[in-house]
């Protein structure tokens, strides 16, 4: 489900008070990381990720997480990426997106 850009614009928003959950560093983007990410999406559904190394790729690299978490990129702000993947099921969303 892609999002609209008022979509991204409430969730970069809302992303405001988030604490980075997960930190891209040596290793890049592994499979432990991407579990990692899979594990915060699952329990936060809206998660930032800081990039303490690879600073020159987080764009490419966020795609990649992005796509390998079915998750959707909600901005990307200096060396922070934020990252959104909706709860299927309903009663268990913590963030209702604007239509």
């Amino acid at each position: 489900m892609p999002l609209s850009s008022g979509q991204r614009k409430f969730l970069r928003g809302q992303a405001n008070r988030l604490d980075a959950y997960i930190i891209v560093g040596k290793q890049g983007v592994t499979d432990a990381l991407v579990n990692a990410t899979i594990t915060a999406l699952d329990a936060h559904e809206l998660i930032k990720v800081r990039f303490n190394e690879f600073k020159d790729e987080k764009k490419g690299l966020t795609e990649t997480l992005a796509a390998r978490t079915d998750s959707e990129i909600a901005g990307i702000i200096g060396h922070v990426a934020i990252l959104f993947r909706q709860n299927p099921d309903e009663e268990k969303r913590k963030i209702e997106l604007p239509s």
